[in-house]
């Protein structure tokens, strides 16, 4: 309670709240008023359903369904008072007939299917309705082929109804699996608290999760894990916030409750411009071959200014969301992804950044986390039948003890195989070094594009100059041998299409290579785009299994051998007919020789 002077003559006693983080006044506050969130420390206090539901759905927009399905006493449950009694406290209490409420809504006129629990009705427990309630949402969303976003807040399973409130784990997880069969996508949002079999069934199944800050996030809650192991209570404290789960690959970012609505609409665009056709963009000028030696590209491929994938992708797409983590170990910042748009079409990309001296990018050379966070958006782009855009520019993976105890090679192996199957439109660009299989991981695409001065080798010239001849100064004559230039790969089948540079290169004029290359994309988005994804994986398969046949190479051969042989002749030829000009030139009028006419 605190007293203000209303004026000389009087005062009027008025309630401040005061958040619970920093102790600092909210009331007043339009941040506290209308979101719960503290203007001074940022902390998230928890809402019930219907506010949360305010603060994302445009208004009058949100219709609920399946509002009179409640909880029963399946076991006759009765602790300090009876099961019946504390459910209907929670409905008194709240307002509420369940823990969650789900309906029909739009969300800056993009129209979803909302599931939303509140932690004030049994802390949202999820018993045998509340399971029910969420699998008919999922249903209702697959039916009208709209996204689902769900909101959660849980304290895990309903103990007083036993296994039935157990089983609704494999109940809504599998709606959720079922939604993603149907390529209905779904954005889960997990907020304080977050835990139990809710974390662990339907709330980790999103294409897409988000969190709030500092929200407690886990399967065990911390009082749980210290209950069983004492010594760790510290340790499960830190174990479980959002921010720790962002850094540990299982979250995809943390998004303050004011910014939720607006990134949320993002994201429903991106997705809902996904199958948007494009109109095919300015043609590409031919680039004309160049007899610069091999090294000289290694030398302007590895320019310390040169574009780097975030270069490009904040000149090329107009909206970009960047999505984190692999979802089984941590988030590698040597690789890029999210959902972008190119060409007015939603797109997922996927880059390997090397930044621009940032050590945690690493050059570029991705740790298996790396790859595995490439596969998840690969399966993302199946999933929301949006074409994928990779970005190449590294030397190679990260070649470390670290990659070889978290599985590199396997992670490699899954993102070459899942991206040969895939059945939406794939266009890989090699922009600077395209090095190894660290490279090929990220290229296994209908359309290859090469930047003009990229290079892509089986290995790096240093590398194979240090075991072909155990002499890395000849790594300027092993990359001539190498063919590593873009028009040698053109020449070789490697790469399709060839996007010109400035010259000097690309750092020379980012903008003008930037254009180049979005021009190149969307024409070969477009030129790709009504081909159906049986006939995209078939022709990729093909594409790839051509490459090195022996008939290829004998034909390259005979090819050689020809022109050679053609050369030959004509110089032959030719020196034959130099010869005989001569000697009709040493020649008498008469044709005689020696004759003196």
């Amino acid at each position: 309670m605190s007293v203000r002077p209303a004026s000389d003559e009087q005062t009027v006693e008025q309630t401040l709240e005061t958040c619970q983080g920093c102790g600092n006044p909210v009331s007043g506050s339009e941040l506290w008023t209308t979101y719960r969130v503290c203007p001074h420390c940022r902390r998230h206090a928890t809402i019930g359903a219907r506010e949360r539901i305010a603060t994302l759905a445009d208004d009058g927009t949100f219709e609920e369904i399946n509002q009179r399905l409640v909880s029963v006493d399946p076991l006759g449950f009765s602790d300090l008072q009876p099961y019946r009694h504390r459910v209907q406290q929670a409905r008194e209490r709240t307002g509420l007939t369940e823990a969650v409420i789900t309906g029909r809504a739009k969300i800056q006129g993009h129209e979803v299917v909302l599931i939303v629990i509140d932690f004030g009705f049994l802390g949202g427990s999820m018993g045998s309705v509340v399971g029910e309630k969420v699998a008919l949402a999922f249903e209702h969303a697959i039916d009208r082929e709209v996204p689902v976003v769900s909101v959660v807040a849980t304290g895990g399973a309903r103990m007083q109804e036993g296994m039935l409130s157990l089983v609704q784990m494999a109940k809504t997880a599998a709606a959720a699996r079922r939604a993603h069969e149907e390529h209905v996508p779904y954005i889960s949002i997990l907020t304080n608290p977050t835990t139990g079999g809710g974390y662990a069934s339907f709330a980790s199944q999103g294409d897409i999760i988000l969190a709030e800050p500092q929200a407690l996030i886990g399967f065990a809650g911390p009082r749980v894990i210290a209950g069983v192991s004492p010594g760790q209570a510290d340790r499960a404290k830190q174990t479980h916030s959002a921010e720790y789960l962002l850094d540990r690959g299982f979250i995809d970012a943390i998004v303050d409750r004011a910014q939720l609505r607006t990134t949320l609409a993002t994201l429903l665009r991106l997705i809902d411009i996904g199958e948007n056709r494009i109109v095919p963009g300015a043609p590409v000028p031919r680039v004309q071959p160049r007899n610069d030696p091999a090294w000289e590209n290694v030398r302007v491929a590895r320019h310390p200014d040169r574009p780097t994938t975030l270069d490009y992708i904040q000149r090329i797409c107009p909206q970009f969301v960047e999505l984190h983590g692999d979802r089984v170990y941590a988030d590698d910042p040597a690789v890029v992804a999210g959902l972008g748009e190119i060409g007015g079409r939603g797109v997922v990309i996927v880059g390997l950044e090397r930044g621009h001296g940032d050590p945690v990018r690493r050059g570029g050379q991705a740790l298996p986390e790396g790859y595995r966070k490439a596969l998840r958006m690969m399966r993302l782009a199946s999933r929301l039948r949006c074409p994928l855009v990779t970005f190449v520019d590294t030397p190679g993976a990260f070649l470390g003890i670290e990659s070889e105890e978290r599985g590199l090679a396997a992670a490699l192996s899954e993102c070459l195989a899942e991206m040969s199957a895939l059945r939406v439109p794939v266009v890989s660009a090699i922009i600077g070094e395209g090095g190894s299989g660290g490279a090929l991981a990220l290229g296994v695409a209908d359309r290859v594009l090469m930047l003009e001065h990229a290079i892509y080798s089986v290995i790096a010239p240093e590398g194979a100059a240090a075991i072909l001849y155990r002499d890395v100064t000849r790594a300027p004559e092993v990359a001539e041998a190498l063919k590593i230039t873009a028009y040698d790969c053109l020449k070789l089948g490697v790469a399709d299409v060839l996007v010109p540079e400035p010259e000097g290169g690309a750092h020379t004029n980012p903008d003008f290579a930037a254009t180049m290359l979005r021009d190149a994309l969307i024409n070969a988005l477009s030129e790709i785009q009504d081909t159906s994804g049986r006939r995209l994986a078939a022709n990729r398969y093909r594409k790839f299994r051509q490459m090195g046949q022996v008939n290829t190479y004998w034909r390259e051969f005979i090819g050689r051998e020809a022109a050679q042989w053609s050369n030959r002749v004509a110089r032959t030829v030719g020196s034959l007919r130099e010869r005989l000009a001569g000697q009709d030139d040493d020649a008498p009028a008469n044709g005689v020789p020696g004759s003196a006419g």
